[in-house]
């Protein structure tokens, strides 16, 4: 028999993305999963079930029922993405709980895949600028704790459940459609930079991210994983890039440009304004060498595709269109 795949988060963008790709894949007999939203892509094996992650009760009877060999956790939120930074935080711990929780009895799991973020490392003064797996987690914000919740979370679940758990440790996943609050905030016209820092960070494409976690799955390597893009770039070298008007400020302006940032639609929470500070790089060498992954598209190229939209064309009605 093949795998049978469960995914938390399947509204989001790269969980759809990966359900697709699963459904092609020979080895995976079925693909179900939940979120509190419906995923924005047309699949055809996948089944979706429209849960929110704090109904808890109605979580647990969905789980019971199911008996998947593969748990890919992507029901983690990020603050001011899909949801609030309070409700983002209270989703990632009752989703873990819940679903890890529950899985890790069922008998049938013989891997976890779990999405986590750079973020669990930190920014503090003693932290390393590129850190590898074998870093410690330090999170100086409240998505890095969060995520850290979460693989700690995972990481019982699967002692409980004798199976490996991978934990994919993500830079910041960005594209001109993603609810990204770093998107949102670099597509600004006139973007706060750090006069002082202005330190190198990484990004993701979701294209990539899917390709790791469909290799985490076959792979069922224990352990974290650095998932990241080659190079880096500075915030302002990001906004010059998009064509927008840096401007450098430092200290107590910061609190003036988050208030103008929520005024303007674009909420800066505080990984955010860590990694325009104080950068995020990350050593991608243990997944080259157990997934034989590195990433398709650099970190400029993610950040040059974030500015591309697509032209909209006005047409008469009654005109020809082309299919």
């Amino acid at each position: 028999m093949g795998m049978r795949v469960l995914i938390s988060g399947l509204g989001s963008d790269v969980a759809s993305r990966l359900a697709l790709r699963l459904e092609g894949n020979p080895a995976v007999d079925s693909v179900v999963g939940f979120d509190v939203d419906p995923p924005r892509r047309h699949l055809q094996r996948t089944e979706f079930h429209r849960i929110d992650p704090r109904d808890r009760r109605r979580l647990l009877s969905f789980l019971r029922d199911q008996e998947p060999t593969v748990v890919v956790h992507l029901g983690v939120y990020e603050p001011n993405a899909r949801a609030s930074p309070a409700s983002a935080v209270k989703r990632n711990e009752q989703a873990a709980v819940t679903v890890l929780g529950a899985l890790c009895e069922v008998g049938s799991v013989e891997r976890f895949v779990v999405r986590s973020g750079l973020e669990v490392y930190g920014r503090g003064r003693d932290a390393p600028s590129r850190p590898d797996e074998s870093a410690p987690t330090a999170p100086t914000t409240m998505f890095g704790r969060s995520l850290a919740d979460v693989e700690r979370i995972a990481v019982e679940a699967g002692h409980v459940a004798d199976a490996p758990v991978t934990l994919l440790r993500f830079a910041t996943w960005m594209g001109p459609h993603l609810p990204a609050p770093l998107g949102r905030y670099l597509r600004m016209p006139v973007v706060p930079v750090d006069a002082l820092g202005d330190l190198p960070f990484t990004v993701l494409h979701p294209g990539d991210a899917v390709a790791s976690i469909e290799r985490a799955i076959a792979a069922g390597i224990d352990g974290a994983l650095n998932i990241v893009s080659p190079g880096a770039v500075t915030a302002s070298q990001a906004v010059r890039m998009g064509g927008r008007i840096p401007l450098p400020i430092a200290g107590p302006a910061w609190r003036l440009a988050e208030v103008a940032a929520q005024a303007a639609g674009s909420p800066l929470p505080d990984h955010v304004r860590e990694v325009l500070i104080r950068g995020r790089v990350a050593d991608g060498g243990r997944a080259a060498s157990t997934l034989d992954f590195v990433a398709e598209q650099s970190t400029s190229e993610v950040i040059r595709g974030l500015y591309e939209w697509s032209d909209v064309s006005w047409v008469s009605p009654g005109a020809e269109v082309a299919p």
